[in-house]
Parts: structure tokens; C-alpha cells; sequence
């Protein structure tokens, strides 16, 4: 299945609270983020965003340069909707992140909350990491949250890479600096849990 064609389907078809990566509010991303003591006019992206509420959540803390890239433009759409007049505050970017042209050392945080683990070969994961050194800013944050090497084995109807603490370590090497882990137990909205591990990173080189 072509992974544009199945995205635009689940946002085309789905309210957006009706997945099961749907979260109120983006608690644990938006703490990890605050504690890297950045800016608020620093350059955040939120790779794979969606129609995530944490750009809502990011606005509300007085973060103001937002960029939010995902593949599906019925995704974007609805995060757009959602926000009203404040979407003219974000820059919305519709691109697979494995082939996005993004700018030059650029994003002060670059946040992914399930996109990884749906890179099941090791090319789309290499190419993720290119497009991670190009756009972020040596010291940089990375923050990257995966299923657990626990979690679920499908979501979507795709198939996922689990990830440990020292499995996701190795995938992104020496480069990234690991500051902090924590694991979540994220509760659906069809009254199930997936287990997630959250890592912030450290772009040294």
C-alpha cells in the first residue's frame, strides 16, 4: 500500500480523536521540551504532527516559531481547522519525512512522537537521521518517542519496530547524546494501553 494513500485514508475517514495515538494534551512532550530550557521564539518542527495537539499546546506556552510536517494533508487540514486563526502562526510542511527538503541547520527541537517506529528498513531510517543532522542545530534536542520493545507490534494496520532504550541508542549513534528517557503508558480511546519509551537526545556533531 502507498504509506500517502493509506494516511490520507485514516484522516479522511477518522475524527481525529478516534486513533488510537489521539492524546488530550500533549503532557509528555511538551515537559520534555520546556526542560530543555530553549527560547520561546526558538524554531521547533514536529515531525509527523498530524493533527496532534501538541502545536495547541506549544502556542499556549508562548512558543511562536512552530513548523509541523506530516504526509497527510487531511492531517494538516484538521490541525488548521482546529486551530482557526492561530494555523497562520505554524508553518505547515506536507512531506514524507524520508525524502523532505528541509532547510540547513535550522530547528533548535525536532519532535517525533510515532513516526520512527513506523521506518521498518534500514534505508528510511538512514534517511531520517540524514534529514535529523541536516535541519538541526549542533546542541540541538531531538526527542523521539517509540513504541516500547513491550508495546504494540502493528498500529494502523502497519507494521511497527519496537524499540529498548538501548536499541533506539545504537539506531541513532554516537552523534546523539542521550539526556533523558521515560517510559508511558499511553491509554487509547478504545480503552487500551500502548507502551512508549520518550528520549531526548542531544545533536553533538
Amino acid at each position: 500500500m502507498n504509506t500517502k494513500a493509506h494516511w490520507e485514508n485514516v484522516y479522511s475517514t477518522k475524527q481525529t480523536n478516534a486513533v488510537s495515538w489521539f492524546q488530550p494534551h500533549a503532557n509528555l512532550s511538551l515537559q520534555l521540551i520546556q526542560e530543555t530550557g530553549i527560547a520561546t521564539n526558538a524554531a521547533i518542527i514536529d515531525v509527523g504532527g498530524g493533527a496532534s495537539i501538541l502545536v495547541d499546546d506549544l502556542l499556549t506556552a508562548g512558543f511562536s516559531n512552530l513548523s509541523v510536517l506530516d504526509l497527510s494533508s487531511a492531517a494538516l487540514t484538521a490541525a488548521q481547522a482546529r486551530l482557526g486563526q492561530q494555523a497562520k502562526r505554524v508553518q505547515w510542511i506536507e512531506a514524507n519525512i524520508t525524502t523532505a527538503d528541509l532547510p540547513n541547520q535550522t530547528y533548535n527541537v525536532w519532535h517525533d512522537r510515532a513516526v520512527f517506529h513506523f521506518l521498518t528498513t534500514p534505508e528510511d531510517r538512514q534517511a531520517y537521521l540524514d534529514r535529523v543532522q541536516q535541519s538541526v542545530k549542533k546542541g540541538g534536542y531531538v526527542m523521539i518517542a517509540t513504541f516500547a520493545e513491550d508495546g504494540p507490534t502493528q498500529c494502523s494496520g502497519l507494521s511497527v519496530v519496537r524499540y529498548s532504550l538501548p536499541a533506539l541508542q545504537a539506531e541513532l549513534g554516537s552523534n546523539f547524546t542521550l539526556l533523558r528517557s521515560l517510559q508511558e503508558l499511553h491509554d487509547t480511546p478504545f480503552n487500551t494501553t500502548q507502551k512508549f519509551i520518550y528520549c531526548l537526545f542531544q545533536l553533538m556533531n
